[in-house]
Formats: structure tokens, sequence, C-alpha cells
């Protein structure tokens, strides 16, 4: 019977990837591509090869969507044909007749989850960067000039709120070293110390500043000099923060959960900026909630395809898209709450697939009746 139901199973989830990619890739890429080609002059290869690397982003949102509409029609046409009828005739239970769809509905919770962290967001960046340098060629990918970082921690007599700590400001940058950096020091009470220099460059091994040429301030509490040191090279354990800043930054579609977890530790956070922490925390959340939709969708799918009436595959596609079109619409409210702080980052990332998972279950257990 697992087998039975299994094979069952893939054809309509094999359509339904092929179906929902195909609609996605053309409202979310294909379009925007075309205008590119007719407007801007991108050319046909550099086109096609951007949509070939774009696919995966697509093809992985189609998996929870497929998996609903797979179990939905699945189990239509096992009950309209009679055959969920026979299968309980014998004793077999609903629960155990929805096994397979619940198996099948974590191992693509486990292969989004894979697309997401090893695929997608190397071939987002890819596609990202490919489109840049194809528009925008005679520009370097980095900031060259004006490099601006400020740097925050929490404030001496209110823990609750922030103060500056640090500010780097650089005049110019050449994609490996900068030029022209004033730091002025603000960790202890008031100004502490001021830093000069002519150039300096990440040492990627020792994650530290290497500074040439440059003059180091001790400033006192009254505002005068208390010593002036002078240095040809010098070590200085600050943030890595301003070079990401310079160089191209990747957004959260193109990092897996490790680097987006790094680049809020070492960006974000420091930049004091509170909506900004709390959206990347939101997208972070999501990456590991996304792929437990599949078990959402499995189980209403399967719940829904088991009650014992007739329905035609065209019914199922349009039932298909009113729960999917409710569950976006609920993703959608719960991280616009979570980005004005009314709900955590956690709840606003979780609760559409909690609730779904809820009602998947309460669904399950009035189908056995």
């Amino acid at each position: 019977m697992d087998r039975y139901i299994g094979r069952e199973l893939t054809l309509p989830f094999l359509f339904g990837v092929g179906a929902f990619s195909s609609i996605g890739i053309s409202v979310g890429a294909l379009f925007e591509l075309i205008r590119r080609v007719t407007d801007s002059g991108l050319s046909i290869w550099l086109a096609l090869r951007i949509f070939v690397l774009k696919l995966p982003e697509f093809i992985v949102l189609a998996f929870p969507m497929s998996m609903l509409l797979a179990t939905m029609m699945t189990y239509s046409r096992l009950s309209g044909d009679s055959e969920l009828v026979a299968l309980r005739g014998c004793g077999v239970s609903v629960r155990r007749i929805i096994a397979p769809a619940v198996v099948l509905s974590f191992l693509v919770t486990g292969l989004t989850f894979a697309f997401n962290e090893l695929i997608t967001p190397a071939t987002n960046y890819q596609a990202a960067v490919t489109l840049e340098r194809a528009l925008n060629s005679e520009r370097p990918p980095f900031q060259e000039r004006n490099i601006f970082y400020q740097e925050f921690q929490s404030a001496a007599d209110d823990p609750e709120e922030d103060e500056l700590k640090r500010l780097f400001y650089a005049r110019r940058f050449d994609g490996d070293t900068m030029y022209g950096l004033t730091v002025l020091d603000f960790s202890q009470q008031g100004l502490s110390q001021v830093v000069s220099a002519g150039s300096a460059t990440w040492d990627f091994g020792k994650n530290t500043w290497s500074f040439y040429d440059g003059t180091i301030y001790a400033v006192s509490q009254d505002g005068s000099f208390r010593h002036i040191v002078r240095f040809d090279n010098q070590e200085m354990q600050l943030p890595r923060a301003p070079l990401d800043l310079a160089s191209r930054t990747k957004d959260d579609s193109e990092m897996n959960i490790a680097e987006a977890s790094r680049h809020l530790r070492e960006v974000v956070r420091k930049s004091g900026d509170d909506r900004k922490i709390r959206t990347w925390e939101i997208r972070i959340q999501q990456k590991y909630a996304l792929p437990f939709v599949c078990v959402v969708f499995g189980l209403v799918g399967a719940s829904v395809g088991v009650r014992p009436q007739r329905t035609s595959r065209a019914t199922s596609f349009g039932i298909s898209l009113v729960i999917i079109f409710g569950y976006y619409l609920s993703a959608f409210i719960s991280n616009a709450l979570g980005e004005v702080g009314f709900l955590s980052p956690f709840m606003a990332a979780w609760l559409p697939t909690l609730m779904g998972l809820v009602a998947g279950i309460l669904l399950v257990i009035k189908a056995s009746r």
C-alpha cells in the first residue's frame, strides 16, 4: 500500500514542481530579463545564464506548494475511485493511509533545507553578480569612496539604550586597501583615542586590521592629548564590518544560515538599527521555518483529500491555490508584525507554520472519526 500511494504521489508532485516553478520564475525573473534584453542591451546568452541560476530559488519555493497539490490530487482520486473505502473496509485507519504523504513531506522538507543551504544562496549570488557586471561593467563591485561605519555599544547609564562606541572613516577603497583613515574611539567615557593612518588592509589570517603610516592620539578627559604615538605598521583589533560595508554586500537570499548569522552578529547588530536587526533575525528564523511548510501542506492536503467526496483535479488545483494564498497572506502579515516589533522574530517566522500545523492535525483528527 505504501509503495502504491507513494507512486501515486510522485507524478502530481513533479507536475506541481514544474507548474509552480514555471509560474514563479516567469513572474519573478523571466519578464524582468526580457525587459533587460530589450531595454538595457543584456545579451541573450547572459540572460539565459541568469535564468538558469535563478531556477533553484523558484524550484525550492515550489516544493511546499507541490506537496499540497500532490496530496490533494492523489487522495481525492483515491477517494473518488472508492479505493479509500476499500482500504478502510479492510481495517486500515485514515492515519495509516496518509502516513506515506507524511513521510514524503518530511523527505521534501529535508530536500528544501538542503537547497536553501547549499544551492540557492550561491546561485542567487552568482545571478546578481552576473547581472551587475553585465549592466554596470564600468563600475567596480565595491564602494570606492567615503566608507563610513558607526559601531554602537550599550549605554553606561542605561543598558537598554545604545551609544556610539566607534566611528570609522576611510576616504578611498580600491578593493583591497583603504586609504585616508580616521578612527574615533568612544569606548571609554567620551573620546579616548583618535587613530589616523595613510592606509589599512584586513588580514584574513589574523582577523585584524593592519594600519600603515599613522598616528595614535590618546585623549584625556579634558580633551587634551595625553601622548602621541607614530607608527609605520600597527595591528588594530577593530571589527571587519567596514570591509564588508565597502565590499558588495549580499542580501539575505544570497546567504545561508551561517553566513546570515555572522552578518547579523558582526555588522547589523553593531549598527544599532533596531528595525534592521529585527528584520535580519526574522529572515534567519524563516530559513529554518520555510522547509517545514512542506509538512504542513502535506498534512492539510492529505486530510482534505481523504474526505469521502468526488473532487476533480481542477477543483483540487483551485483549492490548493486558495490554501497557498491564505498561508502566504498570513506569513506576510506575521512578517510585518515582526518587523514593527509586535511579534518576536521567532514568532513572526514560525507562527504561520505552527498555525498550519495545528490546523493540519485537527483536520486529520476530524477525518479519522
